[in-house]
């Protein structure tokens, strides 16, 4: 049976920063840190090796798959940093059009830097994930 690699554990989300060899890379992952704890009023974990989390939830699909994952998180990566909302929320497009420079893949979205964004509509995207996946997940989700 398939197992997630990706899974929330005690390593030091600090530490993790202080490795991000990019010094203004890791300058936004500090502020990025501080934006996501005080959206989502929890403390954030690693998830895997490279993913900043805040707060969780249990997911069952009909295929039967499931697994933990954070309500939201992000990553500085070497080529863009990882921003992990709520994928299927309605509200998700109409904030992102007042977002600043961004990409998106299937599940993520990508920014260059903290400079490109506005704050004030990442706070928002942050809050309305976390909304969106505690009324989808009322009885599996959870702050740390």
């Amino acid at each position: 049976m398939y197992e997630l690699k990706t899974k929330e554990n005690d390593h030091n989300v600090l530490e993790f920063i202080e490795k991000v060899v990019d010094a203004k890379k890791r300058e936004d992952a500090y502020q990025l840190l501080d934006i996501f704890t005080e959206a989502t009023g929890v403390l954030a974990k690693m998830w895997g090796s490279s993913i900043i989390g805040f707060g969780s939830y249990h997911y069952k699909y009909a295929s039967g798959h499931e697994g933990d994952a954070p309500l939201v998180g992000f990553s500085p990566r070497k080529a863009k940093i990882s921003l992990y909302l709520a994928p299927d929320d309605p509200a998700r497009e109409a904030l992102l059009g007042s977002f600043g420079k961004h990409t998106q893949g299937k599940g993520c979205v990508y920014m260059n830097k903290v400079a490109d964004i506005d704050v004030d509509v990442l706070r928002e995207l942050i809050r309305q994930s976390v909304e969106h996946l505690q009324r989808l997940y009322p009885n599996e989700s959870r702050g740390n």
